[in-house]
């Protein structure tokens, strides 16, 4: 049996479509058609019933998800113990968007490498979609993003919350006196929604960076304001170089943690512990740095 079939069987159950399967799997849709096509003819049976908006399994393929399922949970096992038998030692690579590295992941790796001091540790800097393609075709086994996965042999989690606060460069400053200047650090869909919900006085700028935490090394030193996670701008506050606009409203940025389902237990329990350790003193730093502003 083509485990890839299964897992292509699976997709589409899943998306209810054949295109949204695809792009999951980051195939032509006609390839995902003809795996289809190769389990139906060796089961005998057709899958799917097709529309014009989607397909929905027969009542074959829904009986048949049961055992893909099983044959692939049995298959991944099988796997790791053969593969536990070479006695190599432990592999983990880890990819982060840019903006959680600083703070969160290089914490992280610190506490892998005492913890696991043998194993083969590799970082890794990309986007949301960079993370998931990498995961999805096995290159990648953790990823640490501002956007929450849902899809087959990946396990998301909420990880952190994060407070954004709006700095300039001038004190004493409102809304009102930085539209000139504002910058719209891009933090993803949530934040633009609430971008145009609680500030309808301080337009979208044509200028816009998605650069994580390095705006904040831009508008430094340039006459710019801007929404940064309030861990990062504590110390240029502290410093006077930047200051809080006083009547802007905070923003909540959550981060999410995204394992592969078939990542080897013990190494996914001592990566998990290692983390949360990491994420209970970030959250303390939070609380104690938001009494302080």
């Amino acid at each position: 049996m083509d485990m890839q079939l299964l897992r292509t069987f699976l997709e589409v159950i899943d998306t209810g479509a054949f295109a949204s399967a695809a792009e999951r799997l980051h195939v032509t849709q006609s390839a995902v058609s003809l795996r289809v096509q190769r389990l139906e003819d060796q089961l005998g049976r057709p899958l799917f019933l097709r529309h014009k908006t989607g397909v929905e399994p027969t009542p074959a393929g829904r009986e048949f998800r049961r055992h893909a399922w099983s044959i692939l949970k049995s298959w991944d096992q099988a796997r790791r113990q053969v593969g536990a038998m070479e006695a190599e030692p432990a592999s983990l690579t880890i990819g982060a968007e840019a903006a959680l590295w600083p703070r969160l992941g290089f914490r992280w790796l610190d506490g892998l490498k005492t913890a696991l001091p043998e194993a083969t540790l590799r970082a890794e800097l990309g986007g949301g979609e960079t993370i998931l393609r990498r995961m999805a075709e096995g290159e990648m086994h953790v990823g640490l993003s501002f956007t929450p996965i849902a899809r087959t042999g990946l396990r998301c989690e909420p990880l952190l919350e994060d407070q954004l606060v709006l700095v300039a460069p001038t004190e004493d400053c409102q809304i009102e006196d930085i539209s000139k200047y504002y910058i719209l650090a891009d933090w993803g869909p949530d934040f633009l929604r609430f971008h145009e919900t609680a500030l309808p006085e301080l337009p979208i700028p044509n200028f816009q960076l998605s650069l994580g935490t390095l705006v904040g090394s831009y508008i430094r030193s340039r006459p710019f304001a801007a929404y940064l996670p309030a861990r990062y701008v504590k110390p240029f506050l502290d410093a006077g170089q930047l200051h809080l606009v006083e009547d802007a409203p905070n923003f909540t940025l959550e981060s999410w943690v995204i394992w592969r389902s078939d990542l080897e237990t013990e190494l996914a329990d001592v990566a998990e512990s290692t983390l949360k350790a990491v994420v209970a003193r970030l959250d303390e730093e939070v609380n104690d740095l938001l009494d302080d502003l």
